[in-house]
């Protein structure tokens, strides 16, 4: 009998929004283990309302989320925190921390109520150094990092909370290709070597495509989940934008746009 590899994160028939207005409905994906996934759509479809719905930050409508075989709701903040970390678009509170000390601040969940490091935690913030480049920048204060050192730190931040599932909302906002690229990789590399379940949003659809395990793309309607290259077969990236201004390829992956 073949081996069924355990879901890190189930969704169910979610629906997600705020108070009594519905933002999206009936999203349902599953995901394991070692999985980079994007999250992909138009503004406004709820793409981040649906990762702060994932990391709790907001109270989903409807619907059953399950993280390593427990509803969301039924951890605590504390718990909680040793399960999934979050790399939001908002900056650091005090960008006037050093490289290491923003890292250390994510094995908080793990540390004494003085925020003593043991070697268990230093190992931690030492392999997150190394593994997003970072070893040279770990004494620089972060106010002097370029917009891609200072993305690096906050995902590196994230590793180092180790736990199984990371979300992040739109890592590669502000950044040129190569640093987006480079971002992404890692992401992709920390997924596959360290079997971290990464979820992430993005307006960087084509890179998605080339990069992620699955994509979820939020349409407003049946919200398709599923591996790119069935994706694309599916042709379900041809209606994402209207194609009047701009047309999928499925042959290369890409969007042409209409002159």
């Amino acid at each position: 009998m073949a081996k069924t590899e355990k879901n890190i994160l189930s969704i169910s028939d979610v629906s997600i929004g705020y108070g009594t207005k519905t933002v999206a409905k009936n999203i349902n994906f599953d995901l394991e283990a070692g999985m980079l996934c994007g999250v992909v759509g138009v503004n406004g479809i709820g793409k981040s309302t649906l990762l702060r719905t994932l990391g709790g930050f907001q109270t989903k409508l409807s619907g059953d989320i399950i993280l390593n075989d427990k509803p969301l709701e039924k951890y605590t903040s504390a718990t909680l925190s040793k399960e999934l970390s979050v790399v939001l678009t908002e900056p650091p509170a005090s960008k006037n921390l050093t490289v290491q000390e923003l890292i250390a601040l994510g094995r908080q969940p793990y540390t004494n109520w003085l925020g003593t490091l043991n070697r268990e935690d230093k190992k931690q913030i030492q392999a997150s150094l190394d593994a997003f480049l970072l070893d040279e920048l770990r004494n620089n204060k972060c106010h002097e990092l370029s917009d891609g050192q200072l993305q690096r730190v906050l995902v590196a931040r994230a590793m180092a909370q180790d736990t199984s599932l990371i979300l992040l909302d739109e890592p590669t906002t502000h950044l040129d290709l190569y640093h987006k690229v480079q971002i992404l990789k890692m992401l992709q590399e920390l997924a596959h070597h360290k079997q971290k379940t990464i979820l992430f949003t993005t307006h960087e659809i084509e890179l998605a495509i080339q990069l992620c395990d699955r994509i979820l793309i939020l349409d407003g309607k049946d919200h398709p989940f599923g591996d790119p290259c069935q994706l694309i077969e599916q042709k379900h990236f041809d209606t994402l934008f209207p194609s009047e201004m701009v047309q999928f390829d499925n042959k290369t992956g890409t969007f042409k746009v209409n002159k």
